[in-house]
């Protein structure tokens, strides 16, 4: 399966996603599904790679562990940001004050059918 078609499913699944995108540990796109502008979805992916890595070294040093998933809220949007591997991270964005819930679901399922696929 491809993953346009894994990143498409989570979009659908979620109400007012913005997009989603699965980039490597530099913050390149891999692959991405966007209902909003694609350069700033890839934008977006880019900078939450920087945000993924300083919090990765942060959290190894204090608890000797990796993050599992970081929420950023600003004032239209959330950012779900989740490893997949260590060399692959999937960014959600959605509305703010949408079904954040739904969205970690949804993004927790995106993640293991994506490392399914990187086999």
């Amino acid at each position: 399966m491809a993953f346009k078609v894994i990143l498409g499913d989570l979009v659908a699944a979620v109400p007012d996603a913005g997009g989603a995108i699965l980039a490597d540990w530099e913050g390149e796109a891999v692959d991405q599904v966007a209902c909003m502008d694609d350069y700033e979805l890839k934008v977006i992916g880019a900078h939450k790679g920087v945000i993924l890595n300083q919090l990765r070294d942060l959290v190894r040093r204090l608890e000797g562990a990796d993050p599992r998933e970081i929420i950023i809220t600003t004032d239209r949007m959330e950012i779900l940001i989740l490893p997949v591997t260590s060399d692959y991270f999937l960014v959600l964005t959605l509305a703010r004050g949408q079904a954040l819930g739904r969205a970690l679901f949804e993004a927790r399922r995106c993640v293991a059918r994506l490392i399914r696929e990187i086999g």
